[in-house]
């Protein structure tokens, strides 16, 4: 695991809380669709760069 799939992963994380926290308060459903969508982005090619793949 070298340090960019970590700090991917890490941001994925950090946006998946403010997907909580803008549903709870009940923010624009567009908002929370992009910030989703940046999430999965985020995970996804986190854990693609993971070098369990090799």
């Amino acid at each position: 695991m070298n340090g960019t799939s970590t700090a991917l992963i890490v941001v994925g994380l950090f946006f998946l809380g403010g997907i909580y926290s803008f549903a709870k308060q009940q923010m624009p459903k567009g908002l929370i669709v992009l910030l989703s969508i940046g999430a999965a982005m985020c995970l996804f090619a986190g854990v693609l760069r993971l070098e369990v793949w090799n």
